[in-house]
């Protein structure tokens, strides 16, 4: 007897152009079948796409690097033949006589005809839909079967206009597919419009009956103490008798490491006549006082863990269902205040501060790992919401399942996007895909697959538009809120007496999420659909914080640049590629960049914005080469997002309720837009917005130049004070105040006091601001923030001389080995001066927050033992040590420097210490997670940062801290 449950088929698939197949699916899954990777047969990327499997099989060149897309055929000139593949795999299967097997494929694209053991089934049009197969009887009873899928591209793949644009000349918006793969302002066109079995494949073993697509909703009662889970199942006897079921569902709670406490347990017993396919909902599961999940910011992440299981009387097991469940409340409404939408989570308010997101390849090599580290960013910048934009993909579980343990809410678009269905170059189709019934199924099969996460905060009908009226009105009908979820006051009639009059909420196809028609309606940027959204380019840092920059409560779009660092360039550029922006000075005073046909290529969004906005890397001088143009690029970066995200909070609820980032990342090697690069390193902006966005925060309004902290939590803040120092760049402190304790209330911007300094006599030009805010009993941290400025209308280029001071910093490293995760505590003091007694707050103890890191540093062991001031050698005689438990201990090193000053803009990045490194070669080890980076620190101020990875087997990895200002900058530390 097979095992009941699931087996992904993610291996050993392999790939044909069909014109390059002599055979047909019966033969090739009977008589014929391919033996291994000889020609024309590859090997395949499953799930991905036919282009990922091109690249990988070195058939076409890589269309991130350079301008190598220029040189792969499209689909438009090539015809949808070319990309019509065989995809081929083998599984074993064997079964008792009263099980079933269903082949499950969670998505492919477009169609597909699907051979199994000589025997053809279809798999109709409809890039979101769930395929479940029957296959019972048609294995192979000695246990090994063939399996052949025959993927045909999008029926209206569409051709590229020379000037290309949104969506080319949007035929792919015919097709319920993504719409961004004839290119965008972001991306250059995707030659296969995604082709392929881009989702997991999988067999799935089942008893006479199986449990289909569960539903789960929990609803609140007196002010969140009652909770009740209700479920509904699908449940189909696929046997010719009448089943006689036990029906279990158990609700648990992890309590510590793997010892978990049972909530509920109940068992109902039912019958499934013969053939049939019922519904099945079980009585209401109360809860007292769960413990709730929340978003990012606000608490824990709580979940619970709901499993289904059905015995069949006479057979046993017959199925099971599991899904991690998080018990909250959300609600919205459009504020008065504001006339933006408010989100209330567990009946607090939550200002909405996010990102836009594509999707995390354009080749579709989707990954859990992947998946985890993408969420993981989003959860360190500090954002609370996701939003996956029309053009993209309806996201997969593993997306939410991230989402949900991180506390990313989700805002869900459909596939419905204006510069494909109604407007553009040429004006594009306004009614939406040609086949509204299958757009209607795929939006209905996509409900029922993301349903039940915690994190699916909304259902959207387009990307600045709305679905057509009939799908509009289907939607509406179909995500029609149920009663319980009507009103964002406490519900006044009991579940008990609802549930006389309304059926259960777990009946509906989804009752519990506010549907809105497009991302420009009901309490989104005007409300009325005008494009009131953007802009989408470099701005003044001071003009996010001014009362007139944007008029609408909740801005769904605004964007700004997205430069990477040179390594990045030097890795997915040939070298013409690394040539900068002529920087081209203009008569009216301003600066255009001219960047070269690789950065136009790949989107570059320039630095100014001549009438409007100087040059934001002019300002630091012009740039000497490419090191010189990304270093400066991230100073840029940092202060434009942090500016952003800074003037959005300045005006909480007296002016907005949210705003959302275009766009968090890039799905292709783009250049605008993004926190981290395609290859998983942060830019600073990233750090920018993890500072920006803290729940608890203090800033400078630059604007006014008056202090604000501001406090999201739903506690207030007491007992504490803001620390405030300016220093030169001689090292000196012109100006120190400490603003007096204060309580702060919650959900509340306060402003504390406004800066003397540069109003004060003999300012210096170019001048450096700390703020910190401290818990007065401790002098624990709760918000560091440091900004560098200059005076009015003038530069930083004072900054470039500085570079040249050599400031002398000490490092220290515990460095913690598990496996092959590495947690690296690296401690970096400023030892150009002594710490000045006044200076209260140096030190930099900061208070701990739920959520910073999931490595658990007490189950592992210290590598290094010995105490801070046992060992101490040069740095550079350490360049070739290793991180092992077979080094001697080192952990202190010292950076010699005879200057007193700022040690400006450090950054740590991590490597592969390689004895055969080739000149010019990428040895970065991605992803990395720190606690901080793209860091200053006043002269005798310390900082912890905590850095987190994965190195790959046979790597040794390095760490490397670069800074703006000490010899070199460039020291290796181990």
């Amino acid at each position: 007897m097979a095992e009941i449950g699931k087996t992904v088929l993610d291996s050993g698939w392999l790939a044909a152009r069909s014109t390059e197949v002599k055979f047909t699916g019966t033969q090739l899954t009977t008589t014929h079948p391919p033996t291994g990777p000889t020609s024309p047969w590859m090997e395949a990327v499953v799930p991905g796409t036919v282009l990922a499997t091109l690249v990988k099989n070195k058939t076409v060149g890589d269309p991130f690097y350079g301008l190598v897309n220029e040189t792969i055929v499209d689909i438009a000139d090539s015809g949808r033949e070319y990309y019509t593949f065989w995809f081929f795999t083998k599984f074993q299967c064997k079964l008792s006589g009263t099980q079933h097997l269903d082949l499950n494929f969670r998505a492919i694209n477009y169609s597909a005809e699907v051979y199994l053991n000589g025997h053809k089934k279809d798999l109709p049009k409809g890039m979101f839909r769930r395929h479940s197969l029957e296959v019972t009887d048609i294995l192979n009873p000695e246990g090994t079967n063939l399996l052949a899928v025959l993927v045909y591209p999008p029926d209206h793949p569409g051709s590229i206009p020379p000037e290309g644009g949104q969506g080319g000349d949007h035929e792919i918006g015919k097709d319920v597919a993504t719409q961004y793969v004839e290119g965008w302002d972001w991306i250059a066109p995707v030659r296969d419009r995604n082709t392929g079995i881009w989702d997991e494949v999988s067999i799935y073993v089942s008893g006479p009956v199986k449990i289909i697509d569960p539903h789960l909703v929990s609803s609140f009662f007196d002010h969140n103490t009652r909770v009740y889970l209700h479920a509904t199942t699908e449940l189909e006897n696929k046997s010719a008798w009448v089943a006689e079921c036990s029906l279990n569902i158990q609700v648990t709670t992890e309590l510590e490491g793997s010892i978990c406490l049972v909530e509920h347990l109940q068992t109902q017993h039912i019958s499934v006549p013969p053939g049939a396919r019922i519904q099945y909902t079980f009585p209401q599961l109360f809860f007292y006082k769960p413990n709730l999940w929340w978003p990012n910011g606000m608490g824990k992440q709580s979940l619970y863990n709901v499993s289904i299981t059905i015995d069949v009387k006479g057979y046993g097991k017959s199925d099971s269902w599991g899904q991690l469940f998080g018990f909250r409340k959300i609600e919205s409404h459009i504020d008065s205040a504001t006339g933006g939408r408010l989100f209330k989570v567990n009946g607090q308010p939550i200002f909405i501060r996010g990102g836009n997101w594509i999707l995390s390849d354009c080749l579709l090599r989707l990954s859990e790992e992947r998946y985890k580290t993408d969420i993981k960013f989003h959860a360190d910048m500090n954002l609370n919401m996701i939003r996956c934009w029309g053009g993209g993909l309806a996201e997969r579980p593993e997306f939410y399942h991230y989402c949900d343990v991180y506390g990313l809410l989700v805002w869900q678009e459909f596939w419905i996007t204006g510069d494909v269905d109604g407007r553009g170059i040429p004006v594009s189709n306004p009614n939406g895909p040609l086949d509204h019934d299958l757009f209607m199924l795929c939006a209905r099969d996509t409900v029922k697959l993301l349903r039940n996460h915690p994190s699916l905060a909304l259902w959207v009908g387009g990307n600045e538009q709305v679905p057509p009226p009939d799908l509009n009105t289907a939607l509406k009908n179909d995500l029609k809120l149920h009663p319980f979820f009507e009103n964002q006051s406490e519900n006044a009639m009991s579940v008990e007496d609802m549930s006389t009059v309304f059926k259960d909420p777990s009946q509906y196809l989804d009752g519990t999420r506010i549907y809105i028609q497009g991302s420009l309606w009901d309490g989104f940027a005007n409300g009325k659909g005008d494009f009131s959204d953007g802009p989408y380019e470099i701005q003044n840092p001071e003009d996010f914080f001014r009362h007139d920059y944007y008029n609408y409560g909740f801005n769904p779009e605004v964007g700004s640049v997205g430069m990477p660092v040179a390594a990045t360039i030097r890795a997915t550029m040939p070298p013409e590629g690394w040539q900068i922006p002529l920087f081209k000075k203009l008569p009216n005073g301003y600066t255009e960049e001219v960047p070269n046909p690789i950065w136009e290529y790949h989107k570059y969004i320039p630095y100014s914005k001549p009438g409007k906005v100087h040059d934001q890397i002019e300002l630091y001088g012009i740039p000497k080469d490419l090191d010189d143009f990304c270093l400066k690029a991230q100073l840029v970066n940092y202060i434009q997002y942090r500016a952003l995200l800074e003037g959005w909070t300045s005006h909480m609820w007296s002016k907005y309720t949210g705003v959302l980032i275009w766009k968090t990342q890039n799905p292709w090697t783009g250049l605008r837009g993004q926190f981290y690069d395609h290859l998983l390193d942060q830019t600073a902006g990233f750090y920018g917005c993890r500072c920006a966005a803290e729940p608890i925060h203090v800033q400078l309004n630059l604007a006014t130049y008056f202090i604000e902290v501001v406090n999201t939590m739903s506690e207030e803040l007491s007992n504490v004070a803001v620390e405030a120092s300016v220093w030169d760049l001689e090292g000196a402190c012109p100006y120190y105040k400490v603003f007096d304790m204060h309580s702060f209330p919650p959900k509340k911007v306060v402003s504390i006091g406004e800066m003397k300094y540069p109003k004060s006599k003999n300012p210096k030009p170019v001048y450096f601001l700390l703020l910190k805010l401290y818990d007065v009993s401790n002098y624990h941290i709760i918000s560091r923030n440091f900004y560098w400025l200059h005076l009015s209308g003038g530069d930083y280029k004072l900054l470039e001389p500085y570079r040249k001071n050599r400031i002398p910093l000490k490092i220290t490293s515990k460095i913690f080995i598990k496996g092959s995760s590495y947690e690296i505590e690296m401690n970096v003091q400023n030892k150009s001066k002594e710490p000045d007694p006044k200076i209260l707050t140096c030190k930099n103890i900061f208070v701990s927050r739920h959520g910073d890191g999931d490595f658990d540093m007490a189950s592992v062991e210290a590598t290094f033992e010995e105490t801070e001031e046992k060992q101490k050698a040069g740095l550079f005689q350490r360049l070739c040590r290793q991180f092992s438990r077979e080094t001697d201990g080192l952990k202190v090193a010292e950076v010699n420097g005879s200057d007193v000053g700022v040690a400006f803009f450090l950054n740590f990045s991590v490597h592969a210490m390689k004895t055969d490194h080739k000149e010019g070669e990428d040895t970065r080890i991605l992803p990395v997670h720190y606690s901080d980076n793209y860091f200053s620190l006043v002269p005798g101020e310390e900082m912890s940062i905590k850095i987190s990875f994965q190195v790959p087997q046979g790597v040794t990895p390095r760490v490397t801290l670069r800074g703006w200002n000490y010899h070199n900058g460039l020291h290796t530390v181990l």
